[in-house]
């Protein structure tokens, strides 16, 4: 498979770019009982992606408001919220913001600082280009596909559920999944884009 590049992501333009919350989507998966996996999302979040002159140039940051998780199951998002987990009182946004962009075996590959309940910690997030082209309204959209495996233990969310014939209620791998639209500024819109 051959690596992403510039000159390979048809309608690349340099410029910066506001995340659309409504057309996108922050999600998780985690192990349950052992014998299935939770999915959940997080419905408030926001961020901006700037586009280099090259991608590797390229930089990202993005806030989440870990308060608004969304696992289908009321009473298991509060408890997901309180101390026993997130503690959103007093731990009420999680920040991620990128230190590079790199082409890794099987393609792009950006790395960042997480952080989670205070805790920091750098993590690589696999990142597929989907496209980048006109909206109906004029402007210039970005749409990207990013993935990464975190260990809850190692951002401070470390309770642990034992069952009584063995294993864990909820597994330490969390599986991150981030489907993002993100608008082009019209300072930085191309002239062709912007005079429509």
């Amino acid at each position: 498979m051959t690596t992403a590049t510039t000159t390979t992501i048809p309608g690349y333009v340099a410029g910066t770019w506001d995340i659309d919350p409504a057309h996108s989507d922050i999600s998780f998966s985690v192990r349950h009982m052992m014998v299935g996996k939770v999915r959940g999302r997080f419905a408030t979040f926001s961020g901006q992606i700037v586009t280099g002159d090259d991608v590797t140039g390229s930089a990202v940051t993005a806030v989440i408001e870990p308060a608004s998780i969304d696992t289908g199951n009321a009473q298991r998002d509060a408890h997901v919220r309180s101390a026993d987990f997130f503690d959103v009182e007093n731990h009420p946004l999680w920040t991620f913001s990128s230190t590079g962009v790199r082409h890794g075996r099987r393609g792009l590959v950006v790395d960042g600082e997480l952080t989670i309940k205070g805790v920091t910690r750098s993590v690589q997030l696999a990142l597929d280009v989907n496209g980048i082209g006109p909206d109906d309204g004029g402007g210039t959209r970005l749409g990207v596909s990013a993935s990464t495996v975190i260990d809850r233990n190692d951002f401070g969310v470390d309770i642990k559920l034992p069952l009584d014939g063995g294993g864990v209620v909820v597994g330490d791998k969390v599986q991150i999944s981030l489907e993002i639209e993100a608008v082009l500024h019209p300072a930085t819109r191309p002239a062709a884009v912007a005079g429509t």
